[in-house]
This record gives structure tokens, sequence and C-alpha cells, in this order.
């Protein structure tokens, strides 16, 4: 009979085989496919619903809001966890977790994922998994240097409608594709008066408000804005989801449902960095606020065996001309994937491959990729299996610079020139200051 394996014994083995960096969480004596001690930074909103996923099967030791009522009604759920306020102290004393779960607002995601890869923290981070590119950038490296589990929040991805979409597509079902179109009609951004009274999320405004509203009971106001630039509390900006259409806080709709939708093709057509992106609106570029609607096309080149793609975003009222002609079904939000022998359109939970006649009787690819209970669940099984996970950063991180390249575009008024290495549009030097922010003092990366 051999011996237990212990921490010790585990961690010799795993030395000797180089796979120190991937090993599964082992958490004080407990054997290593035990429960995993996991820190919540951002309790409140998305962030709770994913601490009640990751609470289901392991522990939650440490909690991080901004907001007090939030860790409040967290702490209540899991009463021995240690509390914080500001997260930096969360990571001064790293021994009581193994994994970090981060759901703050979109600007401060990088600060607490940056900190616990550098502690060798596996990490699930909610998407946009950054604020920027040249963020993404330093987190995906970050990521390939920890060799840490990771999983970027885009629950979709998980699901078994998406991964058999890849598999079709994959599978040559609609044959070579060459043009993809996305479209949402979720319109987070500089929008009209009218258009504002029909959404009771959105306050009309046309920029920064000039008075300022008291700050709610229990909220840190500086540590929200952490990195973005001073300024007096609003209503316009909190809760959740105002803040996303503001450019210091979010990036509107592209960046947003762009990891749920793009990943699709994303996924389905090995993409990584385009040649080009342009984009357009009748919306002129706004200093404060993101387009509410707006239309961004991105320009792959071959890879491999696969055809050079073009791939045409669209938000807002904006859709492709196939929908508007009345040529596909209008569903309101969807991925049309355009092979040279025929069509697949795809939403969350459904595909129809079109035309339909001309696929009643055609026979489909067995699956080829693993089925899994659900984006959290596929993320511990991997920390605990030492594997990754179909969403890490890595994949995540070149998902997350293309959808920030299409606002880049829109706000730079110009077809962009793509030099991923060098991390620079050639053609715009004006592109740099939105590919990288300036950082309030005391909060540079």
């Amino acid at each position: 009979m051999s011996a237990p394996l212990t921490r010790r014994s585990f961690l010799q083995t795993a030395a000797a085989t180089g796979f120190v960096a991937a090993a599964p969480a082992y958490v004080r004596g407990r054997d290593l496919n035990s429960k995993i001690d996991v820190a919540i930074v951002g309790c409140g909103g998305r962030g709770g619903g994913n601490m009640n996923e990751v609470a289901k099967t392991e522990y939650i030791t440490a909690l991080c809001d901004v907001n007090g009522q939030n860790l409040a009604a967290a702490k209540a759920k899991h009463k021995d966890a240690r509390t914080f306020t500001d997260f930096r102290k969360l990571f001064d004393n790293p021994k009581g977790f193994d994994a970090v779960v981060v759901s703050t607002c979109e600007h401060t995601h990088v600060y607490p994922t940056l900190a616990a890869l550098k502690l060798g923290k596996h990490v699930y981070c909610e998407k946009p998994l950054t604020h920027n590119i040249y963020e993404a950038r330093l987190v995906r490296e970050a990521a390939a240097k920890a060799g840490v589990t990771t999983q970027m929040g885009t629950q979709i991805h998980a699901t078994d409608n998406y991964r058999r979409v890849v598999e079709l597509v994959q599978g040559g079902v609609i044959g070579a594709v060459k043009e993809v179109h996305v479209w949402v009609s979720r319109a987070w951004g500089l929008q009209s008066e009218e258009a504002a009274k029909r959404n009771k999320d959105i306050v009309y405004v046309t920029g920064r408000p000039a008075k300022a509203d008291p700050v709610p009971a229990g909220l840190d106001w500086d540590l929200w804005l952490g990195p973005a630039a001073d300024r007096p509390f609003s209503q316009v900006y909190f809760p959740g989801p105002k803040w996303y259409r503001w450019w210091d806080f979010g990036n509107g709709t592209m960046s947003d449902l762009g990891s749920h939708r793009n990943d699709l093709p994303f996924w389905a057509l090995k993409l990584q960095a385009p040649r080009t992106v342009g984009a357009h609106s009748d919306t002129k570029p706004h200093p404060e606020l993101a387009p509410a609607t707006m239309t961004a096309t991105y320009e792959y080149a071959a890879r491999g065996d696969l055809p050079a793609v073009t791939l045409t975003w669209y938000q807002g009222e904006a859709k492709p001309k196939v929908w508007t002609d009345g040529t596909i079904p209008r569903q309101g939000d969807g991925v049309l994937f355009v092979g040279d022998k025929g069509m697949l359109l795809a939403d969350y939970m459904k595909y129809t491959l079109l035309p339909e006649k001309q696929f009643a009787d055609v026979k489909l690819p067995a699956p080829t990729l693993p089925r899994v209970k659900g984006h959290h669940e596929e993320w511990l099984a991997a920390i605990k299996a030492g594997k990754k996970a179909s969403c890490d950063f890595e994949y995540a991180g070149w998902l997350t610079e293309a959808n920030h390249l299409g606002n880049v575009a829109y706000r730079v008024g110009k077809k962009l020139e793509w030099d991923p290495v060098k991390m620079k549009a050639t053609n715009a030097a004006e592109a740099d200051q939105y590919i990288k922010r300036a950082y309030r003092k005391g909060w540079d990366l």
C-alpha cells in the first residue's frame, strides 16, 4: 500500500516534476481533494452571486467590500470569515486563503487580480477582465508566470449550447467561415432623454453632474473611486449598473457584453489579435460617456487552416443588414456565423442552422468538448485537478483586449492598424491614451 499523500510529499513531488505553480490547493492539513479556502473581493450584486456559487462547495474565509452594507450581509452568511474594506489589507495576510474571487467594479478589477496572482493564488475575476488593454496584458502575463488556475466570469461559456456551437463551427458543418455578425440590444451609454425615460437604471445626463449627492451610509467613496480621478459622489455613478457607461469606471456595452457575445466566435474561430479595427456611431465620442449605439468591425488574418474573417459588432439600435432585411430570424441578440455552406445563428441557449430545410437531415459531428456543471464548478474542479479552466486568463486576456480595441477605435475615430506585440495602433499615436489610462496618485500599477 502506498503512503498517504501529504502536503510536504506532494510539494516535493511537484517540485521534482516542475509542477509546483499549477499544484492543486491544499489547505492546512486537509487532503488535496478537500474544500478550498476562498477570499471574496466584492460581495454585492454580481459578487454576491459569485460568492453564493463558490460557497456551495468551498469555504469562504475572507470578505472584502468598500460598501459596508454588502460586507455585513456577506458576513451574516459566513460568520467565521475575516472582513476588510480595503483589499490591499486583505493581501497583507494571505495565508488564510488559496483562491480569490474578484467582483469589484470594472475599473478596479486589475488590482486585486494582480495582487492574488503575484501571491500564487488561484483567481476567478468577473468580466470584463480589466478596464483597458494595458491591464489585460499585465494580467495575462502575470497569470502565465504564476501558473495558477484562473477563470474570467463569462458564465455562458460553460453552457452545453455554447460548446455545441463551437463543435459545429469547428466541425465544418457550415463550411469555412469568413464573416461573423454579433449584436446586442443593450445600450449602456450616452442616452437621449427619451431613451433614459424608458430605462429605470439610467439617469439622463450629458456630462459630470455639478452637484454632489450625500454618500450612502457605509460606502467608502474614496476606495470605490480607486484609480479614477477624484470627484464628488453622485447617484449617476452608483449603484450598478449606472457606472458601466462612464469611461472612468467602465466601457459601456462593448466590453461588458462583448465578453459574453464575442466569446462565442472568439472560441469557435480561434481568434486572438485583430489586424485592424474600425468603429462607427452617429453619436460623436464623448469625453465622459460611452456610446449607447455603435458598430465595430474587426479584421482577423488567416489562422492555420482557417481563413481570414471579418467580425462586426452591433450594439443598441444597430443591427446587421440581414437582420433588418428579414433574411434571418429577428431575435433581439445573437451571433451569426456565415460559412460557405450555410449559416449558424446562435443565442445563449439555442442555435439554428440556416437555411433550416438545407440542414434538416444533415448528420452533425459528435461532441468533442467536455461538458461541465457550471462556470464556477469548472474553475474549482480545475484547481483541485491542477488543470486549466476553459476561460482562463490566457484566453480571456486576448478576448478582453479585442473588446477594448472596439472602444478605442470609436474614441479615436479612425480604423486602427493593430500591432499586438508592441501593443500599439501603428497608424494612430492618439490611441495610446485609451490603451493605458492615467492613474490617480497612489494607484499606479
